[in-house]
């Protein structure tokens, strides 16, 4: 794919990254390969999730194409720009058509992004995972590559504030990739989350103790963090479903 905007975007980004005083620690990369399709699933706990978690694809000298909601097309200042990079449209009630396009992506030997949970997690544990994932990795041939990201919540998320004052550290760390073509969907979904439950136990352990003290909101309520628990989280993801539709509804009676 022809790319004119993707190079200066992630320069930009990386200068930003730099301003900001953020550490990086990633590890695994080496799973990325260097060439041909790959489809990389993320957890999903921040808005800026896409914007650094590219970063696990860079060592590899990968783009990496998300897969994102169709808002995002629609806005007219990122609409463009998300084109711009050649990622991939999200249509929540009709998801064929992007399901096709990732395929067709990876078959060509593109490097795909998706998250699982479809939605940011407000508990910071991982959600239910759909299985689209594993259905489209197993349609394209290709190999799935898990993905953890852990402090971007602290910058931009749900219920919260943005913060994006210096020094923070965000954590990248990449899995061994997974083969799970004439696995069944559901059971390869399974491997695929406990897989990536592990890996988040493991990150936000070895995560910079003083950034994150008992009682931080960033952290699972499990692990001594006061972020919803999952049963409060799906609570509240339940209300805004709900604002959200009436809004729609108001809307359209104007």
């Amino acid at each position: 794919m022809l790319d004119l905007t993707y190079p200066p975007i992630i320069l930009t980004a990386k200068t930003a990254f730099r301003a900001l005083g953020q550490r990086f620690q990633m590890t695994g990369t080496e799973h990325v390969p260097r060439k041909g399709g790959v489809l990389l699933a993320y957890n999903h706990i921040g808005y800026v999730d896409f914007v650094y978690g590219g970063l696990a694809a860079n060592p590899s000298g990968r783009k990496v194409r998300f897969m994102a909601k169709r808002e995002l097309f629609d806005h007219k200042a990122s609409g463009p720009l998300m084109r711009s990079l050649h990622h991939i449209e999200v249509d929540r009630g009709e998801g064929l058509a992007s399901y096709h396009t990732a395929v067709e992506y990876l078959r060509a030997g593109e490097a795909v992004g998706i998250f699982p949970e479809a939605t940011i997690s407000r508990s910071m544990e991982l959600k239910e995972f759909k299985t689209g994932a594993v259905r489209i990795a197993a349609d394209a041939g290709v190999p799935l590559v898990p993905v953890i990201l852990w402090g971007t919540q602290r910058m931009m998320t749900k219920d919260h504030p943005r913060d994006f004052s210096r020094g923070k550290t965000i954590a990248i760390s990449v899995g061994a990739p997974l083969d799970v073509e004439g696995l069944d969907p559901v059971a390869a979904t399974e491997l695929l989350r406990t897989t990536m439950a592990t890996m988040l136990e493991q990150v936000i352990s070895a995560y910079p103790a003083d950034e994150q003290p008992p009682g931080s909101w960033w952290v699972p309520a499990r692990l001594g963090g006061s972020a919803p628990t999952p049963e409060r989280a799906l609570e509240l993801d339940a209300a805004e479903k709900r604002e959200r539709a009436e809004r729609r509804r108001a809307k359209a009676a104007e």
